[in-house]
């Protein structure tokens, strides 16, 4: 799923590079799998402010994280595994309300929801255009940006 949300940008330009075809996010316990940010420090940040309870929502290019990895938007209360940097199913969550905006469109309540240190829609903007751009994906205001608003359901800390 989605951050990009997943790390998918990353993946994807490396399967650009060599020519392999885009692969659906594996299953796990029978949930789709989401990885937030890239691995390393990044997604052991996102997932602690999952867990910790502060963040509650999520953002994915519909190009890059959905469309060029055949995944489909999540729904409305589909429940996904949150996967950590040694591919552990670590929590679940639930997706809540899910939005697709345009880049410029993205409102300030969605940057508050992230809990990314943004606080408007303009500061998310800003640090996400930094965040996509480094990792060469075009984003302009017409970008589409698939918002994912989530529960936490599951903390599986004392599982793995």
């Amino acid at each position: 799923m989605p951050a990009a949300w997943h790390g998918c940008a990353e993946r994807q330009e490396e399967r650009l590079e060599a020519k392999i075809p885009p692969m659906v996010f594996p299953r796990v316990n029978g949930l789709r799998t989401v990885e937030f940010g890239n691995p390393g420090e990044s997604r052991e940040k996102l997932i602690a402010l999952i867990l910790d309870g502060n963040k509650r929502a999520t953002a994915g290019t519909l190009e890059w994280d959905y469309e060029a990895e055949n995944e489909p938007i999540e729904s409305v209360g589909e429940r996904l595994a949150v996967i950590d940097n040694l591919q552990r199913h670590v929590a679940t969550i639930q997706a809540t309300r899910v939005e697709v905006h345009r880049f410029a469109d993205v409102p300030d309540e969605f940057a508050l929801a992230e809990a990314e240190g943004d606080l408007t829609g303009d500061d998310f903007r800003e640090s996400h255009f930094k965040f996509w751009s480094k990792l060469g994906l075009p984003i302009s205001d017409e970008t589409k940006i698939v918002l994912v608003y989530f529960d936490l359901v599951e903390d599986r800390r004392e599982l793995v």
